[in-house]
């Protein structure tokens, strides 16, 4: 693959909008566009932080890289608990997808959309990609769009949380005692854990959609265990989806950085970037 790191072409627009409201409260999602350009690929990006941590601008980094390479990226805040647990953040993420579908246009985009997330993110936009039109997910009304649905054209997971369960039980045998609270919060018991994993959706026959799959992974990433991975990839393969996946060495314990000139960084940026303009 050529090398793609310094072939920014254009400057970002960045601008927060309101996607939904809830008990007055407005959600945001931060658009990222090129500034000039038409954007060549439209994708929503869910951040990490083991289901309770962070925001629509935790991968600020990324977005901005892709957007000044010609896409639109609309980063979604959604429930985390205090808020909501599972699904209520899931069906954030559906309504996100959906009205970015519904306005892509107005930010020069395509309804076309694809998603990207990270760890916990990454697991989330897997789910969001199998069940796109789960009623516990699509029951949120998209006032004047009742028939656009949340179905992806494509998912980049970066090192997911694949199997919650899986991580569950990896974080309590080594005393991550931080990630076991954050699954119990977040998922409320290990029953939810099971069944929203995509793994076990896949392998129980569930009827699902299947987007064409980018598993970006981190080498020896205890966090993230590769059997975790591995599994699913085999599950996937099983019926009949398209995933590849990349090992990415020497990335940062966080993943991607703005370090253009790291040779990792510009790598890991590349793969996903190409990836996403094969099936944009």
């Amino acid at each position: 693959m050529p090398p793609m790191a310094t072939a920014v072409d254009y400057e970002v627009e960045v601008e927060d909008v309101e996607y939904r409201r809830l008990d007055g409260t407005p959600w945001l999602a931060r658009i990222y566009r090129p500034k000039g350009g038409t954007p060549t690929a439209t994708l929503v990006d869910v951040h990490g932080g083991a289901w309770v941590n962070g925001d629509r601008k935790n991968n600020e980094a990324v977005d901005r890289l892709l957007a000044a390479r010609g896409m639109l990226i609309a980063a979604l805040d959604f429930r985390q608990p205090p808020e909501g647990g599972y699904p209520d953040g899931v069906a954030d993420i559906n309504l996100g997808i959906r009205w970015l579908k519904a306005n892509a246009s107005k930010f020069g985009g395509s309804s076309r959309v694809g998603a990207i997330g990270n760890s916990s993110g990454g697991h989330l936009v897997a789910l969001c990609g199998i069940r796109p039109r789960d009623p516990r997910y699509a029951a949120l009304p998209l006032e004047g769009h009742p028939d656009v649905d949340a179905s992806l054209a494509y998912v980049v997971a970066c090192w997911p949380v694949i199997d919650p369960l899986y991580r569950f039980n990896v974080a309590r045998e080594n005393g991550w005692q931080h990630l076991v609270e954050a699954h119990l919060s977040y998922w409320g018991s290990e029953e939810a854990m099971a069944e929203g994993a995509p793994r076990n959706a896949l392998e129980k026959g569930e009827a699902v959609d299947m987007p064409p799959m980018l598993l970006a992974l981190k080498p020896n990433d205890k966090n993230h265990p590769q059997p975790m991975q591995d599994a699913f990839v085999e599950a996937y393969r099983k019926r009949g989806g398209s995933i590849e996946v990349a090992m990415l060495e020497g990335l940062p314990e966080r993943g991607f950085s703005a370090d253009g000139s790291d040779p990792a960084n510009a790598r890991a940026r590349d793969v996903v970037e190409e990836f996403i303009r094969k099936h944009a």
